[in-house]
């Protein structure tokens, strides 16, 4: 997947007979995801997005070029993305999730803890999921200003002052 694109949104399922289907955004302002489109998929499809309207959990919206159930129901778990260049800039402290991944995970001391392989939120914040080869599991840190209190993108690392025994 090329850096130069980054992800949005998940569609659900169709969501009625006529080829509509349910989008979950991941954008700040769930809205907002209209106004990247077209959008495209990671093999490369590109699809112009319309909102009809909120539904559970996300969107109703019409895909360009979806017009049955059948096309809207094989799109189901794809996720969508749209170019950093259409996405509006950040500020300093902030992050878009692929930019995360793959950072190598330093603690205040200089030792490599291991590498984000994702970013999850359950509703109370972020979390980086770490992985290295000293840990059993995967080890969830708290993706706050005191637990990560500095990101190099360029370095393509963070360092983290983990809570007490977190990594050990």
């Amino acid at each position: 997947m090329s850096d130069d694109l980054i992800c949005v949104g998940s569609i659900g399922g169709s969501f009625g007979v006529r080829g509509d289907v349910r989008l979950k955004s991941f954008c700040a302002e769930p809205s907002d995801i209209a106004d990247y489109s077209p959008l495209v998929t990671e093999d490369g499809r590109s699809y112009g997005v319309t909102l009809i309207g909120p539904v559970k959990n996300g969107y109703s919206v019409r895909l360009s070029g979806v017009s049955t159930k059948e096309q809207a129901d094989a799109l189901s778990g794809e996720k969508l993305f749209a170019r950093r260049a259409q996405l509006p800039a950040l500020p300093d402290d902030e992050y878009y999730h692929t930019d995360l991944e793959g950072l190598e995970v330093v603690d205040t001391g200089g030792v490599t803890l291991g590498h984000v392989k994702n970013v999850q939120n359950h509703g109370a914040g972020d979390l980086l999921e770490v992985q290295g080869p000293n840990l059993k599991t995967a080890v969830l840190l708290p993706f706050t200003l005191e637990a990560v209190p500095t990101i190099d993108l360029k370095a393509r690392r963070l360092i983290t002052d983990p809570p007490v025994g977190l990594f050990e």
